[in-house]
């Protein structure tokens, strides 16, 4: 087993994220959900107005390579009640062949330093209500699942015909 390691991404890691976006996914069985660009990506994450953050997992070898092998993918909200700013995890993955080497817990530690290092009242994501195993794990990082809340979401022709209906 290679040694951890966490870096942020750079503009050269754009296609190992597209891929572990890709193969997470072909995981959650959402591929019919994708619209990958390379270019909007690269904007979000290192563009002029940059609205998100990346961390890259290395394995590291015993002859002083590495491999990337996983990613999280952050942004920042706001909390009203807390009149502070917070951190929301849209993705945390490892590529499969890698899992079990510790590398998701060092991309969660590595978002939750980022959050303290930004004064941030929370971290927050989502997991699939199906995906035991990602539960137990963040759980196991003291996570709590709020049972209480559900997602809303508009997308698509919803979301146009919602906007068309605004009077601004």
């Amino acid at each position: 087993m290679g040694t951890a390691m966490i870096r942020r991404a750079t503009p050269v890691d754009v296609p190992l994220l597209l891929r572990c976006i890709r193969e997470l996914a072909r995981y959650e069985k959402l591929e019919h959900e994708l619209e990958l660009d390379a270019a909007r990506l690269h904007a979000a994450l290192f563009g002029a107005s940059a609205a998100t953050f990346a961390f890259v997992a290395e394995e590291q070898d015993g002859d002083g390579g590495s491999q990337p092998v996983g990613f999280a993918l952050g942004f920042a909200t706001f909390s009203t009640f807390k009149t502070r700013s917070c951190l929301h995890l849209e993705d945390l993955f490892v590529l499969a062949e890698h899992r079990g080497k510790g590398h998701g817990l060092s991309l969660l530690r590595a978002v939750a330093g980022e959050a303290v290092r930004l004064c941030c009242a929370r971290l927050q994501w989502n997991v699939l209500d199906w995906n035991v195993s990602a539960i137990g794990f963040y759980e196991a990082q003291g996570a709590r699942l709020l049972t209480d809340w559900r997602i809303c979401r508009v997308d698509g022709d919803a979301l146009a015909t919602m906007a068309a209906a605004a009077d601004l």
